[in-house]
Formats: structure tokens, sequence, C-alpha cells
């Protein structure tokens, strides 16, 4: 038993000489426990990252999507505008949605002859209904709302109006005043044939296909010895109606004539084609008076929220 208590005694002492050794009471661990190395001290391990938002949230720029850097870049409000007025809030479409920076026939007299334009970017990333928003005369406070169009109307009847969505590359032309058929709509293959009984500023597009080809695909057969029908045709231009036939002509061309050379019959043949549709709307705000004055303006488009989505002077 003796030989035992002075082996614990020397295990002891052992041990107590290692932790002077080590230096005692004044080691770090003996305070705050064990310590964590600095970052920097890891050996090179990585750290965790949380994802950047790709919005610039809390800056003064906002990228988007559809621009040249991920998105139009958005600065501060613009003051230049005329008369101290500034750009206003920012629309999540600026640098999406654009004006030309003019107005044609600012200050007509007649609305019908006074437009501008708006065009998407050929980069946008999602369709953009514009159906809604509001053309602003930040000068005079008048305004006016986007109304919702007719995609492929039809003549003779009312067409049902839905909202008026642009993609990629298209654009509008917004008119001040009434639309000579009653709606806003889209440029499609035979929307020139509306220019047979209406005036339209700026002029329709006369893209109508040929009269010669219309006869040579739905006449029928043996067109080729209806010489007077050919003849006759030949004359006409295209998106011109064939109003009044000659009585000379064989009645199988009166009824080709009234049934595909005007809008309607021109609709029924061709609009499955894969190029029936144009990129341009014609938007009419149905104004009796004019929108904008013809110096000392400032135009801007806002959004449904009423942000601005683009603005100029004049």
């Amino acid at each position: 038993m003796e030989h035992d208590a002075w082996f614990f005694i020397g295990v002891f002492v052992f041990i107590f000489l290692i932790w002077i050794a080590t230096g005692g009471p004044l080691h770090p661990i003996a305070f705050s426990g064990p310590r964590l190395a600095l970052p920097g001290q890891l050996g090179g391990g990585s750290y965790l990252s949380l994802p950047r938002s790709p919005y610039g949230i809390g800056g003064t720029n906002t990228a988007l999507p559809g621009s040249s850097s991920g998105g139009g870049s958005i600065g501060s409000a613009d003051t230049s505008l005329i008369g101290g007025m500034t750009f206003g809030d920012v629309s999540p479409y600026h640098g999406i949605v654009t004006m030309d920076h003019s107005v044609s026939g600012a200050g007509s007299t007649d609305p019908r002859n006074e437009y501008i334009e708006i065009r998407v970017a050929q980069d946008a990333p999602v369709p953009v209904d514009i159906s809604g928003w509001t053309l602003l005369s930040d000068a005079s406070g008048s305004s006016s709302s986007i109304p919702k169009g007719t995609e492929t109307p039809t003549s003779g009847i009312v067409n049902a109006a839905q909202d008026i969505v642009l993609t990629a590359g298209e654009q509008a032309i917004v008119v001040s005043g009434q639309s000579p058929i009653g709606a806003s709509f889209r440029e499609n293959k035979c929307i020139g044939y509306f220019s047979s009984f209406q005036n339209f500023t700026p002029s329709l597009p006369l893209n109508c296909p040929a009269p010669s080809n219309e006869l040579a695909s739905f006449y029928g057969a043996g067109y080729i010895r209806d010489a007077s029908c050919i003849d006759y045709v030949n004359t006409l231009s295209r998106c011109q109606a064939a109003l009044s036939p000659p009585p000379t002509v064989s009645g199988m061309c009166q009824s080709f004539l009234v049934k595909y050379l005007n809008y309607n019959g021109c609709l029924d043949a061709h609009r499955n084609d894969a190029d029936f549709n144009g990129d341009t709307w014609h938007i009419y705000l149905g104004r009796s008076d004019s929108m904008w004055r013809t110096q000392h303006e400032v135009v801007k488009l806002l959004d449904t929220t009423g942000k601005t989505v683009d603005a100029f002077s004049y």
C-alpha cells in the first residue's frame, strides 16, 4: 500500500511539471477555452457566399432584363426635361419600351393626323401589355389611356377587343383621334384594302397579294381561257377593291372579284399564312382634340402603376 501511494504522488507531480512547462495558469485555454483560427488562418478554405441580386437593389442604378448589360441601365431621375419637369419614378419597363422622341403632326387641328410611335426592344425578354398605360402631356396635364384593340379586324361587324400586347421588335403607332374603322388594330397582309374607303395617317402598307396571283390561285380551273378577266385584273393595283367590274367580264370572273379582291375575302384566304400578321399596331386614343402642343411640350409614357417608362421634350 505504501508503494501505491508513492506511485500516485509521482503521477500528480509529473502532470504538474508538464502544466508548468506549457504556460501554467497563463495559457489562454485556462481562461477562454479552445480558440478558432481567424478566417485567414484556416488554410485557404472557401467561404460561404450568398448570391447577389442582379437588380442592384439599393443603388442609384437598376439593371433590367433586355439591356446591353442585362437590362436597361436606369440612372437617377432625368432633370433635363424643359420647364423644370423631371422624369419621375422609373418604370421597370424603362429601356425595354421606348418612344420615338418626336410627335408627328403635333398640335394638328385634326387629331387624326397627330401621332407618336412606341417600340419594344429587339431583346425584350417578355411580351409587353400596353393597354391601360397612359400618355401624358406634362406641360398641359392632358392625358389619355391606351385602349384595347382588335388583333385581326373583320369588316362589317362589331369586333371584340383584347389587350394590346407587343412582343420583341414590335411597334405601335398611337394616333390621338378616332379610328377610321372604329377600332385599334394590328397590320396584316390584307389591311391595305381599308385604304380603298378610308384615309389613314400614317398610310397603311399596300402589301396585299397581287390581284393576278389571286386570280391564278382562286379563279378555278381553266382561268387562262378567260382573257377578259385576266386583262381586267391586270389593271388593278395591290389592295384595290374591285368595286365596279366591267359588264364584259364573265359571271365566273364576277364571282371571283366579289369573293376575293376585298378585305374580308383576302382575310378568309390568307389569315392562316405564316406571314399574315405584321409587326405594327395602329392605336387610336379616340380624342376629339389634339393631345400635344406644337412646341414647349413634355411627352411621358406611364405604365399602369403611374411610373415613367419613357419621356422626352421639345
